[in-house]
């Protein structure tokens, strides 16, 4: 089976998308950033360091912001895809898989959005609220050793498919 670091080097562009996407939401809930590594060949291959939070709103979204930034572009450039000539295209589709592979946060990610929810809901009930979130990502993390992130990239392709929906409906 291939090697992670092999894997992220392949598809790369995820993974910096995947560290500007915690970046970004670090930036969009006020939460300072100490360090950023977008991409390195090691593992991890990416990584941003930043102070605790001070609310639970910080950290989730800091945790799930690369499966908001990175399904945002990956669904752009499988839709954008199917507009241009075939040597664009497939580079476009290579594009978007590689930005879907890295949408899910990372299992230390879900370790500590999991953690942050167990501290937090003993402050503020309605972070029970969150728990499915924090398992689909905790479960997320399990299933990429069954290639979960690759069956995300394609079911991401054939929902942006015109194709796709022609034989739907």
């Amino acid at each position: 089976m291939f090697s992670y670091v092999l894997i992220s080097t392949l598809t790369f562009p995820g993974v910096i998308l995947h560290e500007l996407g915690h970046k970004i939401f670090c930036h969009l809930t006020g939460v300072h950033v100490i360090k950023t590594c977008l991409f390195r060949f090691g593992n991890p291959c990416g990584y941003v360091k930043y102070s605790a939070p001070d609310k639970y709103i910080q950290s989730f979204f800091i945790a799930v912001g690369p499966l908001i930034t990175n399904t945002a572009f990956a669904s752009l450039c499988y839709w954008i895809s199917h507009m241009v000539e075939l040597k664009i295209e497939i580079v476009l589709i290579w594009l978007g898989a590689s930005i879907a592979m890295h949408a899910f946060p990372s299992s230390v990610d879900g370790k500590t959005l999991w953690q942050d929810t167990n501290r937090y809901v003993k402050r503020n009930f309605l972070v029970v609220f969150a728990y499915p979130f924090s398992l689909i990502i905790l479960l997320a993390s399990v299933l990429r050793r069954l290639l979960f992130d690759v069956l995300y990239a394609v079911a991401m392709y054939l929902l942006v498919s015109p194709w796709f929906w022609e034989q739907v409906s």
